[in-house]
């Protein structure tokens, strides 16, 4: 299976149990996670009245040798305004977070897995939230 980089919404539904993104998540040969995506779930914990368990969980999920913390950089910021300016001329914005997200996933050359409908108005990025659609 392709590599992957997690979108928030993927990552909570995998914690909900939901079954294609337990299979999704099973068959990744490699799970990255954008440190955009790991401020998210941190700042949901912390709002959260299950901080200290979900904070755990995390933890142990990124213990996993398949599990790969994806920064941003420079090279992160270049896609980010192609990204942009892109989507700017489509007349289709979106959340500033979605376009680090795919920023980082074009730069690494990552298949996102999303449930947000928005990455597909993105030029050049692989997106799935299937079994099917993320399988070579």
């Amino acid at each position: 299976m392709k590599q992957i980089l997690l979108d928030t919404n993927a990552y909570a539904a995998f914690k909900r149990g939901d079954q294609d993104a337990i299979e999704i998540i099973r068959f990744a040969e490699t799970i990255g996670l954008s440190t955009i995506v790991l401020g998210e779930l941190l700042s949901g914990f912390s709002a959260g009245q299950r901080e200290t368990k979900n904070r755990s969980e995390l933890a142990a999920f990124l213990e996993s040798s398949r599990v790969v913390i994806i920064p941003v950089d420079d090279k992160t910021a270049e896609y980010y305004a192609h990204i942009y300016l892109s989507l700017r001329r489509k007349g289709k914005p979106i959340p500033t977070n979605d376009l680090w997200i795919a920023a980082a996933a074009l730069q690494h050359g990552l298949t996102v897995f999303t449930y947000d409908n928005h990455f597909f108005d993105i030029d050049g990025i692989l997106v799935g939230n299937t079994l099917g659609s993320l399988l070579p």
